[in-house]
């Protein structure tokens, strides 16, 4: 780091003069160097230094902007005619018309020369020429001057300026090209950075720490170019919007952009790092209240921080307008990659997981086969009477060989190794490309082509052969810590899942369900104040359905304070008559939860020092990684349950209608009533902490593993009639009913199942 009166780093003195100035006095050109480079490399990830260098190499101007693109248009030369001018030479010729427009002296063939005379034409154009050679220059501080006198402005504090006069030309674009640092946890290590960027480009780049939202990821510092080098002092002459009396579009609207997202058969971090990607911004950014199943169409809200974005600007970076589609065709056909958006506004509160009722389901499950309707009816008004086993489904653990509390296990151990080894190990029956890329690592640990090969939507694995790349294969942890939090997270409740839903089976296996036994757990008195809680995978905690202290701790804490903790009752004889099946809580392992009485403290304990735990192991320096557990109800019940049976012959032709056949105007599907087969169509709606999988496995008692109901629908007799239908081709709604399918004998869920965010009021 450059010491202070030294020359900053990167820094190139200009020729000297023919009478060279005096050392001190030689004007200093700040540039990007390798060194520049280097020093900057430990604050920012490769995409970002790149992103840093492209905006100090476009200079303190906004690039122009042009549908034609300006680069593009000819330079005329002298005494050519067409439309083919530099900004510079157009600029210069209309400054000096509306000059002399204003003077009388325009230069029509209409207007007789001899009115004025040639010496005033000539001063006219002069001073348009400087008038507009002082408008190009770089004014962006709200407190100008008029270009040409008028009264004096007010006072202008820092980009703030009260400018009051006569006033100049409007304002000019605003220059939205920022570039964010990696996450510096220590205060140190920003200051250090807010004193480099200072030094190395001699302040003419600012810079601001961006508070993350994201407990234990530590703050970002934006980079951005200095427009108001000395603050804003006095407005200046005639200046038109100056300082403390405007307020920015970001305090008006505020900082968020709400929108609701609808994915097709792409899960929720996939489709938020495609997001990102479209609107060149960090996944972290993005804000949801809980992830949903990959396999469906489902719809959630989606908050952005905005920072200058406009809805218009989100809406068309999304919907590619301008780039591969016009404003019509995002309009009128179905959203690129699976992928749509709608109904954005403006917010100025974020979303934090949890922060919604549950979830609304449409499920169609097709080829059933039953002796009558009643066994129907009877299996649907069972559930909807006496619920369901609360387990965490399938997709809290993965389909593949490696399954995610696995991972979870290792991160609990600390081994940072064989948590990364385990993600980027090969997983039979991926696709091509992850093969691929996981056999490059596997063989060669070259992480730069294993990159190459690995798709942007394996989140994780991305991640890591990023970090990989860029600083090498030594430091586990923090290539672990590249993982976008949520996911992080993700493996080590998936253990937590994993022990709950093992304790669970023994003790309904034990002690049925139907009612609760002495030493079982309950809520002994509501929190003053609920909270609402995780929902991963659907599936986080609700007030009304079970307490993530993890969450409520960290929410907690971003407020100054600790959370109110709810009180946890052993039931004992004389208890029972109180509380019901629906009332009995079980523990997600934590170092922070208390265990139920008897004989089922011990199991808890037993189970974890099969896999080398205690309680104690869920205490981690990574504070992230310190679990203080939770808990969870047993049985889940549903609301607002319904049913109906219809028939139909053609698997591929939809019986349930999404949100964006609506908004396409697609008609509603028609039921055969003549159908060769059987199809049950169920809608209810669940607590964020439920698995819709889990319900459906009370129905129909089958397993609930993609795997199972992929190879139950590829049997199933219905795919003989695959087409039949004259069913319209469409290439963003792959045909795999059934991939979610859960079956009573031969029944599968087919692709429409929607799931749907329940607001939070």
């Amino acid at each position: 780091m450059p010491g202070k009166g030294k020359p900053a780093l990167g820094a190139a003195e200009e020729p000297a003069e023919p009478k060279e100035p005096k050392e001190a006095d030689k004007p200093v050109v700040y540039e990007w160097t390798p060194a520049v480079a280097e020093q900057l490399a430990n604050y920012f990830g490769s995409e970002e230094l790149e992103g840093l260098e492209k905006m100090w190499r476009e200079g303190k101007r906004m690039p122009l902007v042009s549908d034609g693109g300006w680069e593009g248009r000819k330079v005329l030369k002298e005494g050519e005619e067409g439309e083919g001018k530099t900004e510079e030479g157009e600029a210069k010729e209309n400054g000096a018309e509306v000059k002399a427009e204003a003077d009388g002296t325009t230069e029509s063939k209409d207007t007789a020369e001899g009115d004025v005379p040639a010496e005033a034409k000539e001063e006219a154009k002069e001073e348009a020429k400087e008038e507009v050679k002082e408008e190009v220059k770089e004014e962006e501080g709200k407190g100008r001057r008029d270009r040409r006198g008028g009264d004096r402005g007010g006072r202008g504090g820092r980009d703030r300026g009260r400018g009051r006069g006569a006033g100049g030309r409007g304002g000019k674009r605003g220059d939205t090209r920022q570039v964010l640092s990696s996450p510096i946890a220590s205060k140190e290590g920003r200051t250090e950075l807010h004193k480099a960027v200072r030094e190395l480009f001699g302040g003419q780049l600012e810079t601001e720490t961006v508070e993350s939202k994201e407990k234990g990821e530590g703050s970002r510092i934006m980079v951005k170019w200095n427009h108001h080098p000395r603050g804003g002092g006095r407005g200046g002459r005639g200046g038109r919007g100056g300082g403390r009396g405007d307020r920015s579009e970001r305090d008006t609207h505020g900082q968020y952009i709400h929108f609701t997202l609808q994915k097709t058969n792409r899960d929720s971090h996939d489709a938020l790092q495609y997001l990102a990607r479209m609107l060149k911004c960090s996944a972290r950014d993005l804000m949801i209240a809980g992830t949903k199943d990959k396999r469906g169409v489902t719809c959630q809200r989606v908050a952005l921080k905005r920072y200058s974005r406009s809805v218009q600007d989100v809406w068309k970076g999304v919907n590619s307008v301008g780039w591969r589609r016009t404003e019509k065709e995002a309009l009128t056909t179905r959203g690129e990659r699976g992928v749509r958006i709608a109904d954005l506004t403006y917010s100025r509160g974020h979303l934090d997981l949890g922060m919604l009722k549950g979830n609304e389901f449409v499920i169609t499950l097709r080829n059933v086969k039953v002796d009558s309707l009643d066994t129907i009816d009877k299996a649907m008004t069972s559930l909807k009477q006496k619920g369901f086993i609360n387990y965490y489904g399938m997709q809290r653990f993965g389909t593949s060989p490696v399954p995610t509390h696995a991972t979870g296990l290792a991160i609990l151990h600390s081994d940072w190794k064989k948590a990364c080894d385990l993600l980027l190990m090969p997983r039979p029956g991926e696709d091509p490309e992850c093969e691929r890329a996981r056999r490059a690592w596997l063989e060669r640990h070259d992480a730069a082509q294993a990159l190459v090969f690995m798709p942007r939507r394996v989140v994780a694995e991305s991640c890591l052969l990023e970090y990989f790349r860029d600083h090498g294969s030594s430091n586990h942890l923090d290539a672990l810590m590249k993982i976008p939090r949520n996911l992080r997270l993700m493996y080590i409740h998936a253990y937590q899942s994993y022990v709950w839903n093992a304790m669970v089976s023994e003790r309904i296996k034990r002690y049925g369900s139907d009612g609760p036994i002495v030493g079982d757990l309950v809520y002994d008195v509501p929190s003053v104040t609920p909270k609402p809680a995780a929902a991963d995978d659907a599936d986080g905690e609700a007030a009304d359905d079970g307490i993530d202290l993890d969450l409520a701790e960290e929410q907690a804490a971003a407020k100054g304070g600790r959370p109110a903790q709810h009180k946890i009752k052993q039931l004992t004889e004389e208890d029972l008559p109180n509380y019901t099946i629906f009332d009995v809580i079980m523990p997600l392992p934590g170092h922070s939860v208390q265990m139920p009485g008897g004989e089922f403290g011990e199991l808890y304990k037993q189970f974890l020092e099969a896999d080398g735990l205690t309680m104690e192991s869920f205490s981690k320096p990574q504070k992230e990684f310190s679990l203080a557990g939770s808990y969870r109800k047993i049985l889940h019940q549903p609301k607002n349950i319904s049913w109906q049976t219809m028939h139909y012959t053609d698997p591929d032709l939809p019986l349930a209608q999404t949100d964006e056949d609506k908004i396409l105007g697609l008609d509603e599907p028609v039921i055969d009533p003549n159908g060769k087969f059987l199809a049950l169509q169920i809608q209810l709606t669940l607590g964020p902490a439920a698995y819709a999988t889990m319900a459906l496995r009370e129905v129909t008692k089958t397993e609930t593993s993609s795997q199972f109901q992929s190879a139950l629908t590829q049997a199933s007799e219905d795919q003989a009639y695959k087409g039949t239908g004259d069913a319209v081709e469409d290439p963003t709604l792959e045909p795999t009913a059934g991939d979610l399918g859960i079956e009573s004998e031969v029944a599968a869920v087919e692709l429409e199942p929607v799931a749907m965010d329940v607001d939070a009021q």
